[in-house]
């Protein structure tokens, strides 16, 4: 999903057209959303006819017509949001909500929002493990995203052949190793650009067996015991989400320790501007973040200036914490949004610099 978000904010066009609906997972709701899409596809159409070049418009239009035809209602999640321009129809369901529903055209998609929002939810995936079977759900909070089926679920193939007891037992116990190696590189597979954590939903004896395999356990978040070949996604992570939202909890404490560490050592930045020009300049390592903070802001020549909501007319940018995200994102750098105080001495914002 981010990769995808990723993909798409770097796509330029003179018309790109972004789609944003609210939805529902279950009835009565989502029986409503196809007429709320609707409504929403019908806004755009007026808008291209009365902002790009006609022939454009007509060729978008079409595609959201038919982007929007083939979407299944029962599987929406928390929001829906469509991208077109006349080489692109692609929409993605959203494990979270995301403002109102609204139409956007610019010169690129809107995925700002977007991508802020998901960066301040605990994604994670659940690797449920046995010696038969291997499933790969992703979640968000305490919310499914989706059942992984590019490569999931993995069937162990491997037959074990008549023999004496204890070779029999030493030979199903390779190839359990050899299933649990292919689950680990299927895995792998997946992770490259997302790195999100993994929590086994497994018997204890199999994670200890499934980490002797492993190539990247710095991945491996935890085990949740038991074996949950055959429950839904839905009790799984009921089970799950309490531990993701610990280990997150103890995650950020230490990503914490790290900008007191850095703070000590004089290699961080509270001034906006000196932010900013570090960031551009591919210093910056990680970008504290309060929680919910946003701030207007005018850029020229790389100098911030701050501007108040009362004269937000003022702005070129609505909020300057974001540019600061997605750039400190595409420079190699990540992104702490910290909920409690912690942040206070920094009013809210600090950059962890690399020197």
């Amino acid at each position: 999903m981010n990769s995808t978000l990723k993909k798409l904010k770097d796509i330029k066009s003179d018309c790109c057209v972004t789609i944003l609906l609210q939805t529902h997972r279950t009835p009565p709701g989502n029986l409503k959303d196809n007429i709320e899409l609707k409504n929403l596809v019908k806004e755009a159409q007026t808008k291209l006819s009365a902002e790009c070049d006609k022939n454009i418009a007509s060729t978008i239009i079409d595609k959201i017509n038919n982007l929007a035809s083939d979407i299944d209602y029962r599987f929406n999640l928390e929001a829906l949001v469509l991208f077109i321009n006349e080489h692109i129809a692609e929409y993605l369901r959203l494990p979270i909500r995301i403002g109102n529903n609204k139409v956007t055209i610019g010169k690129s998609f809107a995925t700002r929002d977007l991508v802020r929002a998901l960066h301040q939810e605990q994604a994670y995936y659940i690797l449920v493990l046995s010696r038969d079977r291997a499933r790969l759900i992703e979640a968000t909070g305490d919310k499914e995203t989706t059942e992984i089926t590019g490569g999931f679920p993995m069937e162990n193939t491997f037959a074990v052949p008549e023999g004496a007891s204890g070779a029999n037992a030493r030979l199903q116990s390779n190839l359990v190793l050899e299933f649990f190696n292919r689950v680990d590189k299927q895995l792998n597979q997946l992770q490259k650009g997302v790195d999100l954590p993994v929590f086994i939903a497994t018997d204890e004896s199999n994670y200890s067996e499934y980490l002797k395999v492993a190539d990247r356990k710095e991945t491996v978040a935890g085990l949740i015991a038991g074996n949950r070949d055959l429950e839904n996604a839905h009790n799984i992570i009921k089970d799950v989400w309490p531990v993701a939202k610990k280990w997150n909890e103890k995650r950020n404490r230490e990503r914490l320790a790290e900008l007191d560490v850095a703070v000590g050592m004089k290699n961080f930045l509270t001034d906006f501007t000196e932010i900013w020009r570090a960031i551009l300049a591919g210093r910056g390592r990680t970008l504290f973040v309060k929680q919910g903070y946003f701030q207007p802001a005018k850029l020229e020549n790389n100098v911030v200036q701050l501007v108040s909501s009362k004269n937000i007319s003022e702005a070129n940018l609505d909020d300057i914490i974001d540019e600061m995200i997605e750039k400190n994102l595409e420079f190699g750098g990540d992104a702490v949004f910290v909920y409690g105080d912690e942040l206070a001495p920094y009013d809210g914002l600090v950059l962890v610099t690399r020197y």
